[in-house]
């Protein structure tokens, strides 16, 4: 913890890993907590993109590094979080950010390649990520994780049966992993957006500016979420402010679990 009278949201000398950190929420988690002082390392797919956004974050004067993986190969998460342990000698926070969504369809008109594709990325990954972070967050005197669920995390929705059942399943793995740490000093907690303005979204509404409101609409703010306010709920999760939370949920979603 900072010491008593320090802003809670620096996380100067701090490491902190991140997944699924090329777009969406997770390059806005990688901003954030780059921005608060902490060395931020993050794992992505996308290896040029990648290279190319730690470049400018670089010139900006963050202490940030790029690690090419896949979050369903448990050798490429095992190097993620082994490498970052061997450059910098610890690790404090762990956002386990990757997902995938799916592409509306009723549950009977569904893939199984399609389902299962969905549940290995955002299920397989989290459980994956936490594996192998949680030993090294151990080993540096605790910390915290965040992982990335949503609000159809708690409810249904038609036609996004994967997507639904995997978030639903980070739930789960998230308050399992917090019963397990709680005496190792990890806490374990999950952001659960509503709607976000970010490439996902707008995949899953097919580019339509129409089906973009209707979803804006169906939140009782009146309006999606940015993915930098999701990150800031993510900061609040690693800082001394959130002390005594684990094992939580926290809605960002304009009111919708609210309805």
């Amino acid at each position: 913890m900072n010491p008593p009278g320090t802003n809670p949201y620096l996380f100067t000398g701090k490491v902190v890993l991140i997944t699924g950190g090329t777009s969406g929420i997770g390059q806005a988690m990688v901003t954030a907590f780059a921005r608060a002082g902490a060395l931020v390392s993050y794992l992505g797919r996308r290896t040029e993109l990648g290279e190319e956004q730690s470049k400018t974050l670089r010139g900006e004067g963050l202490r940030v590094e790029f690690v090419s993986g896949d979050v369903t190969r448990e050798e490429d998460v095992k190097r993620f979080v082994g490498q970052c342990v061997e450059r910098h000698g610890r690790v404090d926070f762990a956002m386990n950010n990757a997902g995938l969504e799916a592409d509306p369809h009723w549950m009977v008109e569904t893939k199984l390649a399609d389902f299962q594709r969905v549940m290995e990325v955002n299920v397989t990954g989290t459980f994956l990520s936490m594996k192998h972070e949680i030993p090294a967050i151990r080993a540096s005197g605790g910390g915290a994780i965040v992982n990335t669920a949503s609000v159809l995390g708690q409810v249904g929705m038609t036609q996004l049966a994967p997507f639904v059942a995997a978030k639903h399943a980070v739930i789960g793995l998230t308050k399992t992993a917090a019963l397990e740490q709680s005496h190792h000093n990890i806490r374990v907690n999950a952001v659960a957006p509503g709607a976000v303005d970010t490439g996902m979204l707008w995949r899953t509404v097919h580019e339509s500016q129409e089906n973009f409101k209707k979803i804006s609409l169906r939140h009782p703010m009146g309006r999606v979420a940015t993915a930098d306010e999701v990150a800031n709920a993510a900061l609040w999760l690693c800082s001394d402010a959130s002390s005594f939370v684990t094992g939580h949920v926290l809605n960002v979603d304009g009111g919708y679990i609210a309805q």
